[in-house]
């Protein structure tokens, strides 16, 4: 039977789509990734997609491929072969990424193993959660007062690495905005090299805990209590920080912000305390 896809793509004998599924709220999903889900015989996923959207795919076409309980991750060995061999035996297979599979989501790995193999595959953009999960929480990456331009920066690299491939005194001499992806557990460490490298410790920063998800939360203050910040208000991963003057935006609109959680409540030195509850204004 033909499983042509509305989009003209054969993927009879077995086909991966590697789908950005956005940073968390369902409706931020794209048109094409949701009806790849419902179409697809098996999903592989890791936490990212965020619950509402795991919850929306069927339990028995789920295959966790992030963390597991106990700290335990499956390698990205295991999933790039999971990959090959499932569209191997002619299954339709979306690999579900947060946000857009090319930014620190390691789809470019994915792809090149896929190749290498033989199997054809396709690439669906999403929402990067870089861009997104500031925006919702008020803040633009860039802003023609205060930032022409903007770095995205992973915090977590390839622990293999000999050294870091990032160099925070160049970003520190930029003047534009830095945000960091998963950069909650070393933000100690960069914070402290921005500041040798001569960064302004009043500098504005922002974490954006979950942005998008019913129970996101938006933690501010300066480069220089950041990490004391982080500490009080007890922000875990995933979250997104934002480096630089834009971050000082929040406070001039989060009176009248609406969206996920009410643009979430705010905690820190420079913000007011919020109420984070839940709630989903559409």
């Amino acid at each position: 039977m033909s499983r042509d896809g509305d989009d003209g793509i054969d993927r009879d004998g077995g086909f991966v789509s590697l789908v950005g599924s956005g940073p968390g709220d369902p409706e931020l999903l794209t048109v094409k990734s949701r009806r790849l889900l419902d179409e697809a015989d098996v999903v592989l996923h890791d936490k990212l997609p965020g619950p509402e959207i795991l919850g929306s795919i069927p339990e028995d076409k789920r295959e966790d491929v992030g963390k597991r309980a106990g700290g335990e991750r499956t390698s990205q060995e295991y999933t790039n072969d999971r990959l090959v061999e499932l569209a191997a035996a002619g299954e339709h297979v979306v690999r579900l990424k947060g946000g857009d599979p090319f930014v620190f989501g390691r789809g470019g790995e994915e792809a090149e193993h896929l190749a290498a193999h033989g199997v054809p595959f396709e690439v669906v953009p999403g929402v990067t959660s870089p861009i997104a999960a500031p925006g919702v929480a008020g803040i633009p990456v860039t802003h023609r007062d205060h930032a022409s331009s903007v770095s995205f920066v992973t915090g977590h690299e390839d622990p293999t690495k000999d050294e870091s491939a990032v160099d925070w005194g160049a970003l520190a001499a930029t003047g534009g905005t830095i945000v960091v992806l998963m950069g909650v557990g070393k933000l100690p460490l960069y914070t402290a090299e921005l500041l040798d490298a001569g960064m302004d410790p009043a500098t504005p920063v922002a974490l954006v805990e979950r942005g998008t998800w019913p129970d996101m939360r938006v933690a501010t203050g300066t480069l220089a209590d950041i990490v004391d910040v982080r500490d009080e208000a007890g922000v875990e991963p995933p979250a997104i920080t934002v480096i630089g003057e834009v971050a000082g935006a929040r406070e001039r609109v989060v009176e009248f912000l609406r969206g996920r959680g009410d643009a979430g409540a705010t905690v820190g030195d420079s913000g007011t305390d919020g109420d984070a509850d839940g709630r989903s204004e559409r």
